[in-house]
């Protein structure tokens, strides 16, 4: 089959540039496998914590130490993010920031919220 106007075709990933509104969409993705993930883990970690006084003490020593607080702050913000761009998104189904102007205000604001949010889960957490 022959084609009267080739497509044009662009592999270079370096010079591929997403605009935010779909840079947003990608990442409400990725917080939700992360937070679909981490789901697990902290069910493991509930249930340590409940399994006897014994299990309490060491799901507090692990919830202690530096790097397991930074993987929380990072769950915290990825389920705020999801939450929150989901919400966008809901609000686009029904009509709203459907232009490109909105939408990418709305995405704009969606980040800040999150940042704000995101600041509070980690004094939560510390």
């Amino acid at each position: 089959m022959k084609v009267n106007k080739p497509r044009p075709v662009n592999l270079d990933l370096q010079t591929i540039r997403f605009p935010l509104t779909a840079i947003a969409s990608i990442l409400h993705r990725v917080s939700g496998v992360i937070t679909f993930v981490a789901v697990a883990i902290l069910l493991w970690l509930l249930g340590l914590s409940l399994s006897s006084p014994e299990g309490f003490a060491s799901a507090a020593a692990i919830v202690d130490s530096f790097f397991v607080k930074l993987v929380l702050w990072g769950i915290l913000t990825a389920l705020f993010y999801h939450i929150v761009v989901g919400i966008r998104h809901l609000l686009m189904d029904m009509g709203y920031f459907e232009e490109m102007e909105t939408g990418i205000k709305s995405a704009k604001v969606s980040f800040v919220i999150v940042g704000v949010l995101s600041l509070l889960a980690g004094g939560l957490v510390w």
